[in-house]
Formats: C-alpha cells, sequence, structure tokens
C-alpha cells in the first residue's frame, strides 16, 4: 500500500525482487510423453482394411475391453453436466451460446466435434459402445479428420467441400491410422478446442492453433524448445475422464502443491504445481499475499489471442441474410483475410492482442437457460457468476468477453434455438427466414415458440487460463495499481495507488519500508 508520490520506487523493488528464483515443480517431476510398451501395427486385428470408424473401434475393444464404457460416463461423451452448486444441468446439448447458439436441430454439422460417430438427431444411442471414436484422440498420423457436416464420420472417400468446390477432402486410411495410434497430442485436443465456434481461433481466445508449436514467449509450458507441455499434463485423466472443465473453473485451490500426484488426480489449477505461495518468500510476501485475492492468471496472461491468430469479438446475426441483388451470398474479408461479413452467419469483428477484462470470480459459474425470462432492453448474460472482495473463494480473473446479437422471443421474453443447418426448408441456411427457423429449432426438444422474434444484445465470459506468459512479460504494479489501471472497473474494496487514503498509504509505505529492513 503505497502513495503515487513512492509507487516508481516501490514497483522497481517489486521488479527487482520478482527476478529471484521462486519456487516451481521440475520439469522432470512431471511425467509425460512415456514410451508406449505397445507397437499397435503388430496386432492382427487392426491389420484389416476398414470401411467405416465404428469398424475400427469394435477392433480397439478387443483389447481395450472397458475404454468404452469408460468414456460413455465423461462430459466429453455425453455433453451434458450436472453442476454441483447450481444444481444446473449444463453441457453443450443444454446450453445456449454467442456463437452458433446451440447443437439441438444442427447435430450432424456440430458433432464433427463429438468424440463419437453418427450423432445426427436427437435420437442417438449413447450407449452404443461403437459409435465411440477412438482415433479422433489417439491419431498420431496427423491423417484423420472428421467431416465437417457428417455427424462425426471421417469421410470415407475423397470428396469435395464444400460441395461443388475444388477443395477436396481426403478420406483417411483408417487401418493406418489404427496401427498408429498413441497418446493425445496438443494436435488431437486441438482439432476441436481450438477451432470452436466455427473456426480457428473464434471461441476462446487463449485457444488456436498457435498453441500446435508454440515458442516460450507464447505459453512457458508447451514451449515447444522448452518444458513442451502437451494439454494432458495439466488437464489428466483417470478412466478417460479429463479433468478441467469450463462449467466449474478451480477459482482458488486451496489444496495447494502435492507432488507428485494428488487425491483427486488433477493438475488443472496452477496451485497445484506451484502452490499459493510461488514468488520468493525470502524477499517481499506482498506479491504472495497477493495470490489470497487475484488469480495467477491474472497477472500472467497480461493479452490475449497473442499467438498471432485473432480471435473473433463480435458475432451479429442480426444483419445475417443478405444478398447481392442477383440473389448471390455476399463474403467480405478485412486487410488480413478474416471474414467480417457472410449471408449465413451475418458481421464478425476479430481483434489479437487484447487486454483481458477483469470480474471477481468463484467459480460458481451459471447459464441463462431456455426457460429463463430475460431483459431484452439490456445486454443478456448468457452465463454469469458471483464473486466479490468479502468472498474468500473469489479471486480477480481475467477473461473473454464474446459479445454480439442473437434471436429471442419478444413474446415470452426468452432465449431462442434456431435450426440452421440441414437440408430442409425449415433450415435457416436453406431458407434464411428466421421465424420458420426458430419454430424448428424449438420443435425439436418440445420447447414453446410464440411466433414473435426480435434480435437483443448477448455477452459471454470465458475464463483464460492457457498462453501463460514468460515471467518477464509479467504485469507490474502499474498495471493495476494505478487510477487507470486494469482494475479501475472493480469497486468496493480499496486498491492502494488507484484509490486515495493518505492514512492507509502511509501505513502501507511503512510496512513496505519494515520488509526491506528486516531482509536487508
Amino acid at each position: 500500500m503505497i502513495s503515487s508520490l513512492h509507487r516508481p520506487l516501490f514497483c522497481l523493488l517489486f521488479m527487482l525482487f520478482s527476478q529471484l528464483p521462486a519456487h516451481r515443480v521440475l520439469a522432470t517431476e512431471i511425467q509425460h510423453n512415456v514410451a508406449s510398451t505397445a507397437d499397435h501395427s503388430k496386432f492382427e486385428v487392426l491389420q484389416n482394411p476398414f470401411q467405416t470408424g465404428p469398424q475400427v473401434t469394435k477392433a480397439c475393444l478387443t483389447c481395450h475391453t472397458e475404454a468404452a464404457k469408460q468414456i460413455h460416463k465423461t462430459v466429453h461423451w455425453t455433453w451434458l453436466f450436472n453442476h454441483p452448486e447450481t444444481q444446473q444441468v449444463l453441457g453443450k446439448r443444454q446450453i445456449i451460446n454467442s456463437f452458433c447458439g446451440s447443437i439441438v436441430s444442427n447435430y450432424a454439422r456440430c458433432t464433427s466435434c463429438h468424440i463419437g460417430y453418427g450423432w445426427k438427431d436427437n435420437q442417438f444411442d449413447f450407449s452404443n459402445a461403437s459409435n465411440v471414436d477412438c482415433l479422433v484422440c489417439h491419431d498420431t498420423t496427423g491423417t484423420y479428420k472428421k467431416f465437417p457436416t457428417d455427424a462425426g464420420h471421417p469421410a470415407y472417400q475423397d470428396k469435395p467441400f464444400p460441395k461443388k468446390s475444388q477443395n477436396i477432402f481426403k478420406a483417411p486410411d483408417l487401418s493406418y491410422v489404427a496401427q498408429n495410434v498413441g497418446e493425445t497430442t496438443r494436435q488431437t485436443c486441438g482439432v476441436c478446442h481450438f477451432y470452436g465456434g466455427g473456426g480457428n481461433g473464434v471461441k476462446h481466445g487463449d485457444l488456436d492453433s498457435s498453441l500446435n508449436h508454440p515458442n516460450q514467449a507464447l505459453d512457458v509450458h508447451m514451449d515447444e524448445q522448452g518444458l513442451n507441455f502437451n494439454c494432458a499434463v495439466c488437464h489428466t485423466a483417470d478412466s478417460h475422464d479429463v479433468k478441467g472443465s469450463r462449467y466449474t473453473t478451480i477459482a482458488k485451490d486451496e489444496q495447494g502443491i502435492d507432488i507428485p500426484g494428488r487425491s483427486d488426480q488433477s493438475r488443472a489449477t496452477c496451485e497445484s504445481c506451484h502452490g499459493s505461495q510461488a514468488h520468493s518468500r525470502t524477499v517481499n510476501n506482498k506479491i504472495n499475499d497477493h495470490t489470497n485475492k487475484v488469480a495467477c492468471q491474472t497477472c500472467h496472461i497480461p493479452a490475449y489471442a497473442r499467438g498471432g491468430v485473432p480471435t473473433n469479438v463480435w458475432w451479429d446475426w442480426s444483419v445475417a441474410g443478405r444478398m447481392t441483388p442477383e440473389g448471390k451470398h455476399i463474403k467480405t474479408k478485412n486487410a488480413q483475410g478474416h471474414v467480417t461479413y457472410v449471408t449465413k452467419k451475418g458481421e464478425f469483428k476479430w481483434d489479437e492482442n487484447v487486454i483481458p477484462e477483469y470480474a471477481w470470480y468463484a467459480g460458481n459459474i451459471r447459464y441463462t437457460l431456455l426457460d429463463e425470462k430475460i431483459d431484452p432492453t439490456q445486454p443478456v448474460a448468457v452465463n454469469t457468476f458471483s464473486g466479490d472482495y468479502q468472498n474468500s473463494k473469489a479471486r480477480i480473473w481475467p477473461f473473454k468477453i464474446m459479445r454480439g446479437k442473437q434471436a429471442y422471443d419478444k413474446g415470452n421474453n426468452t432465449l431462442v434455438i434456431t435450426h440452421l443447418f440441414g437440408k430442409e426448408e425449415t433450415a435457416y441456411w436453406q431458407s434464411f427466414d428466421w421465424n420458420t427457423a426458430i419454430k424448428a429449432g424449438m420443435d425439436d426438444i418440445g420447447a414453446n415458440y410464440t411466433g414473435q422474434y426480435g434480435f437483443l444484445s448477448t455477452t459471454m465470459h470465458w475464463a483464460l487460463s492457457h498462453t501463460i506468459a514468460p515471467k518477464e512479460e509479467a504485469l507490474g504494479c502499474e498495471a493495476c495499481h494505478s487510477q487507470n489501471g486494469r482494475l479501475s472497473k472493480l469497486t468496493d474494496f480499496y486498491m492502494p495507488g488507484r484509490d486515495k487514503n493518505e492514512l492507509l498509504d502511509l501505513i502501507g509505505w511503512l510496512t513496505v519500508l519494515a520488509t526491506l529492513v528486516g531482509v536487508l
């Protein structure tokens, strides 16, 4: 706690002390890239020619007898999640997002990112073991890809995509891929998680294709020439149940460090490896004091979308459907080649090296679901959460906030599901009739729709946790402890440098001096 007069000196001392060695977990303490004990190319059952993905799965299950049963219990498979605190039933099958809205009635397109085969409608058999796609997570050849509009199947013969284009989508050699399976990689996880929302970097802001081959400046943990972590080092898995979820982000990990293992087998928090007192204790504990109220990510993710791939920050569906006078679709791009308008989806805005927005976050996130009333005169928060200075579980976290406009039911004042994809005339991308498309989407799950639609503004928060910058790029004091700093919009608590209080500033400065005298 220091006055504006002494702030520069304090920041200089902070920078000097922060260069001293801090507690960290050695790369050798975290085991990954373990050599396989099996050569799958020698397995006779995998040497047969396969015509479909489910045939490969049946072959895999002759040895991995319990794998499908394990998969069937995971959120990756069900796309459903029962939130233990809010009691909401969430997951991709339930929530409405600020991108394409919902997977409901759009299954065959959206489920190209499902770890299964054949989820083309609401009659999908979740209990069928052969519907599990083993290859999408365990391919090591880089040749296996799901066809974008075929409900999770790969192409079984070379064919153009989009239709009538010169771009040929290659069919993988399923036998070759099956004989060359291995551990998951950044690439296999990224096939879905880097391209969520319909394109590279669209959704998250801290997950995109730049993480396939990151350097230290982009991410100190994934740096190919350094620690070279893959996703599973932190997102550990037990019986195929991968730890870490945006529905239950741990805002503050009370367990702290516990290496080599933890009771829940999860390293999906910073503290699980670094502890809650990660900075040098021999010089100045004030930095460590921050970790009680400030998430590690707040200081160590100074910006997002900084790997050369921009992220989508605005999506306006209300202007979709425009065509040329000749009735042809419109597509415009910015100077960098990114789509700014397309008839099917409306208007987009992109940004790079974006300063996050900050909020108190206690991890208890909830979503605005179809049966909840909204106020269309105000921006509607698709997801919300609580937290403040007094909440012992809350911390200041960095977020990407996705903004845009999407359809709603004007009669019920509720969000809606829109049937976008399909060959039916009720699909918006066929008829460009919002009323028909919304009715079809709502009918798919038996939800009420009054037949009156409009468009409203929405926001959607995405907590940032990836692309951890080197310590030299971490935020310094002035980034927050100043009147117009990054935390200027967070109120209801006193912050030195931002809020003027002579007595508290003096006490804080004397505390710093006393600490220095003790160290020296």
